[in-house]
């Protein structure tokens, strides 16, 4: 029933409390309204809402349950009602949140809760003269069985976002509360009683009674909407700074925990407004301050507003594509378009801090906007570290790339090979070009081989019973040095140097193979009429 005011650490407190008058709620009382008990202190009385002024010390709000708000402007000494300043306050009703504003000292706002009086429609008040004037704002706010207001809340960046939280879902308001617009997203409609903005990472979160804790995560971009948004055909709203993390691993993360929570994608969260629905999805692509190109994405998009994620990696390696049966399991078939290989995957790495540019394109508009990648506070890693791994990781991609290509251009040629020998057939005639096309497939295959582990079908466990070739060896490596927030080790050098040698030498036989050898075969083809077959 008291509000108290510390100024030693809790040593020793002075009672602030305004003078709250408990005449109408005796009155209410004896006419049934409400039901006494024995102890009495539920029905009136009690401070439910304080706000402190962050812009004037000593300069405080202080509202009950029983409709009464006061305000102090010098500590406590005094306090003044403010109670009949506000038009059409409800009977009874709960001064259920006070939002002192942080952009003007006399400016604050109030939320009346009088659902228990039987009065649930939406009651949000604004004064900007210290409380001695006040304006109804809930325009938008449907009335409802549901619609009592719990909480309000001041955007802590852009002066007039309010947010306002009902007994049935969340409101956004663009202009100062003149007008408000659900916020609901897939959030269930549930009493929410509380809200505040993290605002280090610009992050809405709000407090249910019976669903929980709910976050939106990056509201950044509402900071920026407005009209001039809006008329565009595209825009591209400035990212929050992202941070370079990685997953924390037990004993330091529960994985088995039944009552955590759902993390956000992680990355960088990229806003884009579309006035209507493009014909086709929308290009990303980001590129380091030295404008090379690190990741490229497209994303559905659809009229209003969008959110698309990038994970901080760079594009995957090329595909390796397998398009002829297996030489060791003739059962195991690829399609004539090809298959990921089983046994060689892709590579990718996480990108060094720094900033980066963002650029989205569609339906010929493009706009472009910096994104901060933050270092992981927590990393032990030096900067140079980093950039260190992030160098290696680049040189093992590229040699990953080239190993691809060598492996899809083998089997596109091999492919075409076994499309020859079909049409040869059994022709005693064609006896020759039968051995020469067995011939030129054994020093396909032999370079092939060296490349990727065809024995691999990925079939139970056959990867685990093979040796790795110089593909598979180079992903592993990758991720190896990726893994982790430091610096390569002599190790790993070492081993690249090896695979570096080794695809040398596979590539000078590849280089034969596909050049002088191939060429021969061709005018082989050429001079027994089969043009037709050659293709590679």
């Amino acid at each position: 029933q008291h509000v108290h005011v510390t100024t030693n650490g809790g040593r020793t407190w002075t009672v602030i409390s305004p003078d709250l008058s408990r005449n109408d709620r005796s009155r209410l009382i004896r006419s049934g309204g409400l039901t006494p008990d024995n102890i009495g202190v539920e029905y009136s009385g009690v401070v439910f809402a304080i706000a402190e002024s962050p812009k004037k010390a000593g300069l405080i709000w202080a509202g009950t349950n029983d409709g009464k708000l006061h305000i102090t402007r010098d500590g406590g000494s005094t306090w003044t009602d403010l109670s009949n300043n506000l038009p059409g306050l409800p009977f009874w009703g709960t001064i259920s949140n006070i939002e002192a504003s942080r952009f003007d000292e006399g400016t604050a706002y109030v939320s009346v809760d009088a659902h228990q009086a039987n009065n649930r429609d939406p009651f949000i008040y604004k004064t900007t003269d210290y409380g001695r004037t006040w304006r109804l704002l809930v325009s938008g706010i449907p009335k409802s069985p549901l619609s009592y207001v719990h909480v309000v809340r001041e955007d802590p960046v852009r002066r007039g976002l309010l947010y306002a939280g009902t007994e049935n879902g969340v409101y956004v308001s663009f202009t100062d509360g003149e007008l408000w617009q659900p916020l609901q997203g897939k959030l269930p409609h549930a009493p929410v009683y509380w809200i505040t903005v993290q605002e280090h990472f610009s992050d809405l979160v709000i407090a249910t009674y019976g669903r929980g804790f709910w976050i939106l995560d990056d509201i950044s971009p509402l900071r920026t909407l407005g009209a001039d948004v809006v008329a565009k055909p595209l825009h591209l709203f400035a990212p929050r700074p992202a941070y370079r993390l990685r997953a924390a691993e037990a004993p330091f993360a529960d994985t088995d925990d039944f009552v955590q929570g759902t993390n956000p994608p992680y990355g960088a969260s990229i806003h884009f407004w579309l006035k209507t629905d493009p014909k086709d999805s929308v290009t990303l692509t980001m590129a380091t301050a030295a404008g090379k190109v690190v990741r490229t994405q497209r994303a559905a998009a659809k009229a209003g507003m969008n959110r698309v994620w990038w994970d901080l990696l760079t594009d995957k390696t090329r595909e390796p594509l397998l398009r002829t049966a297996n030489p060791y399991s003739p059962d195991v078939r690829y399609p004539a378009e090809g298959k990921a290989s089983p046994s060689l995957g892709r590579l990718d790495a996480l990108v060094v801090p720094g900033t980066y540019t963002v650029t989205i394109a569609t339906g010929g508009e493009t706009q472009s906007q910096p994104l901060v990648v933050r270092r992981d506070p927590s990393s032990g890693a030096a900067d140079g570290e980093l950039v260190t791994q992030s160098e290696m990781a680049s040189e093992i991609a590229t040699e990953l790339n080239r190993t691809v290509d060598m492996v899809n251009a083998l089997e596109s040629v091999r492919a075409q090979l076994a499309t020859v020998k079909a049409t040869l057939g059994d022709d005693a005639a064609v006896a020759d070009l039968r051995a020469q096309s067995d011939s030129m497939e054994k020093r396909l295959l032999s370079v092939e081989e060296q490349l990727v582990q065809l024995h691999t079908t990925g079939r139970g466990q056959d990867q685990l019973r093979q040796p790795f070739r110089i593909g598979e060896q180079l992903v592993y490596l990758g991720q190896s040095i990726a893994s982790s927030d430091y610096a390569p080790t002599d190790a790993h050098r070492q081993v690249q140097a090896v695979l570096k040698e080794a695809l040398q030498k596979a590539k000078v036989q590849y280089d034969a193979v596909m050049g002088a050898e191939l060429n021969a075969f061709r005018q082989l083809l050429r001079s027994r009429n089969l043009e037709n077959k050659i293709i590679f």
